[in-house]
């Protein structure tokens, strides 16, 4: 049984000009791409099997990343059900060279555990494991029901 600490990932990208749209900002689809992926990573930790998105339920681009700023991709995994794992990420930019953060995207996944044959499989329970957990855990819920 992981801890949503465990769960815990943090990745980075750089904004390069074949990641941007026709503004000079990162493109949102690939900034949908590093949410997935970092997302798998964290449903993974927890499950320890092969995880695969099942949902979006919430995607919310605040701001874009410009080129030449750094994208950081956040997510840990806050609840679970019988197969599946729901997942908070959000990405910031931040300036490289002074590390400075600003919050650009805020969203939720569901991905589901599958065993070789591609058959669902259940996940064990998530548990919280500290206090800094609890509020992780509070601020992904609370952001599910809107607030």
């Amino acid at each position: 049984m992981a801890t949503i600490g465990e769960t815990h990932i943090e990745n980075r990208e750089r904004i390069q000009p074949n990641d941007t749209n026709n503004h000079g900002s990162a493109h949102g689809g690939n900034v949908m791409r590093w949410l997935d992926e970092v997302g798998a990573i964290c449903a993974m930790r927890h499950a320890g099997e092969t995880c695969v998105t099942a949902s979006v339920d919430d995607l919310d681009f605040e701001q874009p990343i410009p080129q030449g700023e750094t994208c950081v991709v956040v997510g840990y995994a806050y609840a679970t059900g019988r197969t599946s794992i729901r997942v908070r990420l959000r990405a910031f930019h931040e300036d490289p060279r002074t590390g400075e953060r600003e919050r650009t995207t805020d969203s939720r996944f569901v991905f589901v555990a599958i065993a070789d044959d591609g058959s669902p499989v259940p996940v064990p329970d998530l548990t919280v494991g500290s206090e800094r957990c609890e509020e992780l855990r509070r601020a992904a819920l609370d952001g599910e029901r809107g607030q």
